[in-house]
């Protein structure tokens, strides 16, 4: 390939992953990787192998499907084909800023699009240094660093490996909690102000924080960054965390746990809840966050209660996201 014909540089877009379709057999295979992951299950290997081939692939991928099957579009997983928007988006907005075709490529930590396979489309589309960039706001031992795990075996094979710019997080940035707070405000003025303002995140396991994942106090921080830009006082907010698996003890306040509170409180009618952690919408935010807990919260007295829907491909996250590439390639000669 010519040097005219060489892109500046790449970016990669990763995220968890989804099945591939909403049927059992699918949500085994992807669970099988993503559960083999030491990153997100920290228990010995051999237990832990015997637990999960044991019991859990053989109960849990049935029921999954049944979840996945409540949200499925007719253009498949929410969280791919709004990751392929955001992928679409960013390209766009890169070459709309630069003049350049600056590639983007989208990766899944498990299942495909692979790691390796993105890869391969950069080197492909002339890339020869890549920012990698995982849709993780916050960083955690068990989704961000997972990636940079998933990464070195993906060049492992490789004789000639690509210049490499990785991005930790970014929870910290302004745009990035000025456009989560936008999105709140949208909501609000268009169907009003709730008693509470609910952000949850997906949680991790106790233990995790204890031994050095920052992850939970990266999310209380982005919480209260939120809040602020709001004008919210205390008392009109809180943060929460859900997703909880198993039986040990994981971060909390757990989220359904303080929504059941909140409906028997006769003070608080309605709940608005936002997903931070979350770059796109998904299983835990489009049936989890929008379907179950809202059950729980009715259920136990409360009288409204809306889902505010992720940043996704908002023209807001996707120039945050561009600012943000072009900031850390001047990292760059």
């Amino acid at each position: 390939m010519s040097e005219q014909n060489k892109a500046p540089f790449g970016v990669m877009l990763v995220n968890l992953g989804t099945p591939e379709n909403p049927d059992a057999a699918s949500v085994r295979k992807y669970l099988a990787e993503f559960l083999s992951d030491p990153r997100v299950i920290r228990v010995p290997r051999l237990l832990w192998w015997l637990i999960l081939h044991g019991i859990i692939l053989r109960v849990r991928p049935a029921k999954v499907a049944r979840l996945y099957q409540t949200i499925w579009t007719d253009e498949g997983s929410p969280l791919m084909h709004i990751s392929r928007r955001q992928e679409a988006a960013l390209q766009a907005k890169l070459r709309e800023i630069t003049g350049t075709d600056i590639p983007v490529e989208l990766a899944m930590s498990y299942g495909e699009p692979s790691l390796a396979t993105a890869g391969r489309k950069l080197a492909n589309r002339g890339a020869q240094r890549i920012m990698v960039l995982p849709l993780y706001p916050q960083y955690s031992s068990s989704t961000t660093a997972a990636v940079f795990d998933g990464l070195a075996r993906a060049l492992k094979p490789c004789p000639d490996i690509p210049e490499i710019l990785f991005i930790r997080d970014y929870w910290q940035r302004q745009d990035y909690l000025q456009a989560l707070a936008n999105s709140v405000q949208r909501f609000w003025d268009e169907h009003g102000k709730p008693d509470r303002l609910l952000m949850s995140f997906h949680g991790i396991p106790q233990r995790y924080e204890d031994t050095g994942d920052p992850y939970p106090g990266l999310c209380r921080q982005t919480a209260m960054g939120v809040a602020r830009l709001l004008g919210l006082q205390d008392g009109e907010w809180s943060e929460s965390f859900q997703s909880r698996f198993g039986r040990e003890e994981w971060v909390k306040p757990y989220t359904d746990v303080l929504l059941e509170e909140w409906g028997k409180d006769d003070s608080i009618n309605r709940v608005d809840v936002l997903c931070p952690a979350f770059a796109a919408d998904c299983l835990e935010t489009l049936e989890e966050i929008e379907e179950q807990n809202k059950v729980v919260f009715l259920e136990a007295g409360g009288k409204q209660y809306h889902y505010i829907p992720c940043l996704n491909d908002h023209p807001e996250h996707i120039q945050m996201f561009a600012n943000l590439v072009l900031e850390r390639a001047k990292a760059w000669p």
